[in-house]
């Protein structure tokens, strides 16, 4: 099957990503759209707008089509991974009856129905696109979560328990037909293949909820090795096999292979979304300096960042941009400013505060496990910076690796369309055939050191010192 094709279809909070894999995991022929801005009405709602997530998956999609030289006829299957944690509500015929519930919306873990007649189906952001895609009304049991829908984590079936329903105020008939990752969900209908460009026909492949299929695609299969993943919300993840279900510093959601779970500690709301925003606020002049020397902006700054020492000479940014939902009040800071501090500065601090906060949570995370891990793996933009990862490495004191082609979710989810077209026999062979090998970094001893003292008598003693102060400006602000 050397001359076979998988497509990856990764749609997540700010772009969709659509790339066409030989069956060696190499890429081929990508695309890739910008999502619409949120729609943020009022406070706590957060929506895509319109029909964004399957619009901007076919843009994608066709710019991906277009670009492949290859025999369309030797494409296989797609496989589908989209954002987790939303929530769309359907009519009868499976078209949106308002737009999808991001994440970010308050009501995504609410027991919130719309007060429509014309709700037939309530269903996640997969089960909507597998719908689009397909015609068939079937979702991946991975990208359902027991805090927003009745699921029995034990079976990955609806449960038979009668008052989950009623706390989420779904009847059963309401929710979707579940299948496994790697199941094949139906085939792409004529008008979803003119909507993206791909052939009318070929299989269209169940995955998982997003963080479980990047984590696939980079390759992290082992139960000491643990993947941090980059996004606009950043958590770090490690396989195991069995249902915790009451745990204190993680919480245990599906794997992208059947009948194995993912242990996923606290992360950070709006991680990757900080540096987007710094790096705007740094405004045209910057940009087009660095366009003028043919950078993207990220690499223009980190020349600067890279001078500035570990601990960014005591400056200390806390990443609660978007504050916890338990704790409002709470607003994103940067303390310990002096006159040596540059824009470099600031960004590195960033950096810092990423792996600083991260490193907190795997430390909670790992703890309760019983495990000490062995590698960390870093995937998602942000791993393209080796300042980045170099950070990650002395943060945590344990050689960082990257992937080296960054396959991420859209190569996770193609590894799945591998193993269920029959490409590849299983997931973990295909992934095994199908992700490439990863550049290490090693930790610096030294500014292992820095970090280490840093964490341990200040970082993570800042919010209990300030929580008090925000609780007071927080009914002059909010």
């Amino acid at each position: 099957m050397t001359d076979s094709y998988l497509i990856g279809v990764d749609c997540g909070t700010q772009s969709a990503k659509v790339v066409l894999y030989d069956a060696a995991g190499n890429a081929v022929a990508r695309g890739q759209r910008a999502l619409r801005p949120m729609s943020r009405p009022r406070h706590g709602v957060a929506i895509h707008p319109d029909d964004d997530l399957w619009e901007s998956i076919g843009a994608a999609s066709r710019d991906a089509m277009a670009a492949f030289t290859g025999d369309v006829s030797a494409i296989k299957g797609v496989g589908l991974c989209p954002i987790r944690c939303c929530k769309a509500f359907l009519k009868a015929d499976g078209s949106l009856v308002e737009p999808v519930i991001s994440w970010m919306d308050d009501r995504a873990y609410q027991p919130y129905v719309p007060d429509d007649p014309e709700v037939v189906y309530a269903t996640t952001s997969s089960g909507y696109l597998a719908h689009r895609f397909t015609g068939e009304f079937r979702d991946t049991a991975a990208n359902n979560i027991l805090l927003q829908w009745p699921i029995d984590t034990d079976s990955w079936r609806w449960s038979d328990d009668p008052a989950l329903y009623e706390r989420f105020r779904v009847r059963r008939d309401m929710l979707l037909e579940l299948q496994m990752p790697g199941d094949v969900i139906g085939r792409l209908t004529p008008d979803a293949a003119a909507a993206t460009g791909m052939p009318a026909g070929i299989p269209v492949v169940a995955t998982a909820n997003d963080k479980a299929v990047e984590m696939l695609g980079a390759g992290s299969l082992g139960e000491t090795t643990l993947l941090v993943s980059l996004g606009t919300y950043i958590a770090a993840m490690v396989h195991g096999r069995e249902n915790h279900k009451n745990p204190t510093n993680f919480w245990t959601n599906f794997a992208c292979m059947p009948n194995r779970y993912l242990y996923e500690s606290n992360g950070v709301r709006r991680g990757m979304w900080t540096l987007t925003w710094f790096l705007d606020l740094l405004g045209d002049e910057m940009a087009e300096r660095a366009t003028s020397l043919g950078l993207p902006r990220e690499e223009y700054i980190e020349r600067e960042a890279v001078q500035a020492p570990a601990g960014s000479d005591g400056l200390m940014t806390v990443l609660d941009w978007l504050a916890p939902t338990d704790k409002p009040f709470r607003k994103g800071m940067m303390v310990g400013f002096d006159a040596r501090h540059t824009r470099g500065h600031i960004y590195r601090s960033i950096l810092e505060a990423i792996a600083l906060t991260m490193k907190h949570h795997v430390d909670a995370m790992c703890g309760e496990l019983g495990i000490t891990p062995d590698e960390i793996v870093v995937s998602g933009g942000g791993s393209h910076s080796s300042l980045f990862m170099r950070i990650f490495a002395d943060v945590f004191g344990i050689p960082a690796s990257r992937s080296v082609d960054a396959g991420g979710a859209s190569l996770g989810a193609a590894i799945c369309a591998a193993a269920a077209t029959g490409v590849h026999p299983d997931i973990e062979v295909a992934a095994a055939a199908m992700t490439k090998g990863r550049e290490s970094f090693a930790p610096d001893r030294a500014n292992e050191s820095v970090y280490r003292r840093v964490g341990e008598s200040v970082y993570h003693d800042i919010r209990g010192a300030t929580d008090a102060l925000f609780k007071r400006s927080y009914p002059i602000f909010h």
